[in-house]
Order: structure tokens, then sequence, then C-alpha cells
């Protein structure tokens, strides 16, 4: 479709998800979500736009200044408006056109299409009759910023507008739906995780010892928009040596050295929906008895974890099953002592010495996707599944991960392409 690099999901998706919503909101609701903003740099530049994961999800727009409006009545019916930024012609000349109101209906199901300029008109007719006013906030628990969004920003001031008014959070409903995911997402998701695991294949045949960890990035990055991703799903992660111990190390500015591991943490975002993996590799394509003993280990550990997921199962517990794994793994690999597995072995909290992070989060539309706080697995649900062992004392660093669905009988590996058994990573660098 125009504009579009990817292959979009139909109207048909996004109009469900709308009526979804409805049925879950009181008569005379109004909801009210935007794009996100495009945000500045300097001088005259700005950063690529991002859009709103939530609009993304109830209308398949990914353009800015984008507003969804949804006048809720009686038993989930529901009238739905779309508010698009109108192409001039200055915007024709220096960015390109922007969506028409038909192909706004084309890719959202929306058959109300009107320009942006009409938002504030709309709000003094609408808002007023409202019994209540449902905006997106995001409540994620690990969301830290000082930075207010376009909807933070629109919701202030509609506040100040109309005081009377009663204004609720779509967060936890939205988060709820998402979590499960439909078909016509699990086939983004496929092809998001397919080029994740493809162009990583690709990549890793070429690496040697005094590679940077920038040309293996570019490299990366070549793979996936070859692929038809738009981007890294995420600001990608390539470690080697002492900095595989460091969780969340995105410089990518040091050369590979022999004897070195390199923990890659990649992913490509396709149509609006993200893959995330992560595989260690030695640097010279072999690996050192203590390393492939280290990776061992958490390899036995990411099967237990993908063993263990199954339906009906609190994420909780899951977690806590996977402490109790990879517990008696570091004892066997002299990191820990049973004496001190032993004084909590139901919650051995002492593996966060080695490993400390969470194994799962969800995936979707975001990598580190909403969700409820403590949800029980379900059909349908897309988690990542990624155990890690660092010892900054060794400069060895591991972890594995690749995403999966959830089925009533087991998980479905989304990323069965990428190596991951010592013999075929060591066999793909040969």
């Amino acid at each position: 479709m125009h504009t579009l690099r990817y292959t979009p999901i139909p109207a048909s998706f996004y109009s469900a998800r709308r009526d979804a919503l409805a049925a879950q909101l009181p008569a005379g609701a109004l909801v009210i979500i935007h794009a996100n903003d495009i945000y500045p740099t300097n001088a005259d530049g700005t950063m690529p736009h991002h859009q709103n994961a939530n609009l993304f999800y109830l209308t398949g727009i990914d353009q800015e200044e984008t507003v969804l409006l949804m006048r809720v009545g009686e038993q989930g019916t529901h009238e739905d408006t779309l508010l698009l930024r109108e192409t001039n012609e200055h915007i024709i000349i220096w960015e390109g056109a922007r969506l028409t109101k038909e192909l706004g209906t084309a890719l959202s199901g929306i058959a109300d299409v009107r320009w942006a300029d009409e938002y504030n008109a709309l709000l003094a007719e609408w808002v007023p009759a409202a019994g209540e006013v449902w905006l997106e906030r995001d409540n994620h628990p690990r969301r830290y910023t000082y930075v207010q969004t376009r909807n933070e920003r629109y919701a202030a001031a509609l506040q100040a507008c109309y005081p009377d008014t009663k204004v609720c959070c779509l967060y936890e409903l939205l988060a709820e739906m998402r979590l499960v995911k439909t078909e016509e997402e699990l086939q983004q998701l496929r092809e998001a995780c397919r080029i994740t695991g493809e162009g990583f294949t690709e990549v890793l045949r070429s690496i040697k010892p005094g590679m940077g960890e920038w040309e293996i990035e570019a490299a990366l990055s070549a793979a996936y928009i070859r692929r038809r991703a738009r981007k890294f799903s995420f600001q990608p992660i390539i470690a080697s040596g002492a900095d595989t111990c460091v969780l969340h190390y995105i410089s990518n500015h040091k050369c590979c050295a022999d004897g070195d591991l390199i923990l890659f943490d990649i992913g490509a975002e396709y149509g609006g929906y993200a893959g995330d993996m992560s595989r260690t590799i030695p640097a010279n394509g072999k690996f050192s008895p203590r390393q492939k003993a280290v990776y061992e280990a958490c390899l036995a550990v990411h099967y237990y974890a993908r063993e263990i997921m199954r339906p009906g199962l609190r994420k909780s517990e899951y977690e806590r099953l996977v402490r109790v794994r990879m517990a008696a793994e570091l004892v066997k690999l002299g990191l820990l002592t049973q004496e001190e597995v032993n004084a909590a072995p139901e919650n051995p909290l002492c593996v966060r010495r080695y490993f400390m992070h969470g194994t799962s989060h969800p995936l979707g539309i975001d990598v580190h996707d909403v969700g409820p706080a403590d949800p029980v697995f379900a059909e349908n649900q897309v988690w990542t599944v990624e155990p890690g062992i660092y010892i900054a004392e060794e400069n060895i660093g591991i972890r594995i991960e690749t995403d999966v669905v959830i089925h009533a009988d087991g998980t479905e590996d989304l990323i069965p392409n990428a190596p991951l058994e010592v013999a075929d990573i060591e066999a793909a660098m040969s």
C-alpha cells in the first residue's frame, strides 16, 4: 500500500479491536487517542517518528498528528472518527504527500475521516455530551521520562478546558487486550522474528576477531532493512569482552578481541511489530571450555523455561521455578554453594548475583509489551525467553533469548532459524 514498506494487517483487524474496546466501555464514553509527537533534536533536526502503540493497535495508522475519537453508545455500539494531518503544497515538496482520507479509511476501516484542524471543534461538541472521557496514559510500571507526551499534553489541556468532565484511563483495558495476539498479529510477529533470525545468521558467518562492534551493527542493519524491516526494534546491543556483563550496553564502540565472547541482543521491526533475540558467540568461532560450560548451563535453563511455559501458569510462579533451576546450574559451575541455595531453596534469590533480570517479558508492538502486572500464561500470548549468566570477574556474560507463542500443548519458537546449540554456532562460524 502507498507509503508502506510492509504488508499491512487488514482493516478488519482494527475494526475488531475497536469493537472489543467499546464493548468494555459504558454508554456515553468518549475515547481520545493521539499519535506520538515528532521530537526535536537541535537546530532544524527531528527524530524519526515512532507511532503511539495504542493508536496503531486500534487504527493501523503510522502518521504524525493523527487522532482517534470513539463515541460509545448502548451495548458496545460506537461511532469512530479519524483525524489526519492534511497534505499541503509545502508538505508535498519537502516531505511527500500524507495519507488521503480514502487511504485512511482503507487502512483503519474508519469511514468518517477528517482533517486534524477539526479537533477543537469536535471536542467542543462531544466532550460536554460525554458521560466519561477515556484517555490514553502510559502507565507502564517501568516508564521513566521527563518528557511529556502528546497524549499527556492534550489531556492536560482538555481537563483545563472542561474541568467538570470525568476522565478515565485506557491503559489497563488496552494492556489486557494487547497481551493475547490475534492470528493477524502473529503473522507480523513471525515475519519480524524471521527477519531477526535470518539477518543474524547471515552476519554470523562473517564475524572474526578484530571486527568492530559497530561494523557488526552496520551489517545487521543492512541485513534487516534488505528484508524490508523498517529498523532495529530497539537500540542493538553488540557487547564483547567485559561488556557482555553490562545488561544494556549500547555504545558498540570496541573491537572484538580473540578469545572474547560477543553478546547480541537485537531485533528487527516489521509492520510495527518487534522481534527480540539474544545470542552469545565466541569472537574466534570456538568456545573455550569454561565459556562452553557457562553457555550450556544457560541453555539448559533456557530450554527448561520454554518447557514449563504453559497456559495456566502464573508469571511470578514461572520466574520462581526458573530461579530454582538456575540455582542448580550455578552450583554446578561453582558460582554458588549448595548451602547458599539451601538457605531459601523454594526461592533462591542468591541467583541474582549472576542472573539479575527476569526471564521473560511480553512482546508485540512494543519490545517490552504491555500487560497486567502478574498475568497468567494463556494461548496466543507472545513472550521472550531470555535467561542469562553474568560473571563479571571472568568477563563472561551469556544471554540466550528467543520469542515464543504459547499454545495449548507447548510453545512455538518464532526464531528457529538462528543457531542456538554450541555445535551449530561453531559450525556456522567455521
